[in-house]
């Protein structure tokens, strides 16, 4: 095995497990954040659609976390970077998704 491929194994080994370990996190962040704005909501006597965009930003951090998982447990190398790739795209739609989400709560906040 050429020092290359096993410094780039070792990096992809890396990455994927902080992509575990974020989007494990991420999923009880969103939990609650939709828990504090169920209150806010309930308080404010008004209805956001932000909570169920945070709703499903927590699946897609929990199937980043699961893809991530699944290659950290995959002997098959090419399977390995294909999946480790897929949870890579996920975690970044879902990071994505959840700056919009605190966008759009900063301005419900602010507009009310």
């Amino acid at each position: 095995m050429r020092r290359d491929d096993a410094a780039s194994r070792l990096l992809d080994y890396d990455l994927c497990v902080h992509i575990f370990t974020a989007s494990a996190g991420m999923v009880g962040v969103c939990l609650t954040v939709i828990g504090i704005i169920r209150v806010v909501i309930s308080l404010r006597k008004a209805d956001l659609f932000v909570d169920d965009l945070l709703a499903g930003d927590a699946i897609l951090y929990l199937a980043a976390c699961l893809l991530a998982y699944w290659a950290l447990r995959t002997r098959h190398h090419k399977r390995n970077h294909r999946v480790e790739r897929i949870a890579d795209v996920v975690f970044l739609v879902a990071l994505t998704l959840t700056a919009v989400s605190a966008g759009l709560i900063t301005w419900a906040i602010s507009v009310r």
